[in-house]
């Protein structure tokens, strides 16, 4: 599932999508909420740069958005459907999920988007 050259393997452990041999983050923990959005500049294994032109991850935000929706939905359908939470307390608990998954969703987003345009090359990873 998560093996290498995979997309779900760049997408999920933010690694370079064109080597996946190295994190694209500064720091691999998406919970240090100072350092959430800090990336390298370049791959330092295949040289890939990561900003392909100026502003490219705006674009990430029309993907972090459809990620807060399903999560959004996956958070009223447990408390409204599995817990019988009425609308005030499923509301509260969507908005705590988007909450706690902010981070998460932010990276995701990324990865996502840069992943749809730079696939993994396995001649890259020899060199």
């Amino acid at each position: 599932m998560l093996k290498k050259g995979s997309k779900l393997n760049s997408i999920l452990t933010g690694s370079c999508p064109k080597c996946q041999n190295e994190s694209m983050y500064v720091d691999k923990n998406p919970l240090h909420l100072g350092k959430v959005l800090k990336m390298n500049e370049n791959c330092s294994h295949c040289g890939l740069k990561y900003q392909i032109e100026p502003s490219f991850f705006y674009g990430a935000m029309y993907v972090s958005y459809g990620l807060n929706v399903a999560v959004g939905v996956a958070a009223f359908i447990i408390a409204n459907v599995f817990l019988s939470l009425d609308l005030v307390q499923s509301f509260i608990a969507i908005i705590g999920m988007v909450v706690l998954a902010f981070p998460f969703v932010v990276r995701w987003a990324r990865n996502i988007y840069i992943n749809m345009f730079i696939s993994y090359d396995p001649n890259t990873s020899k060199e």
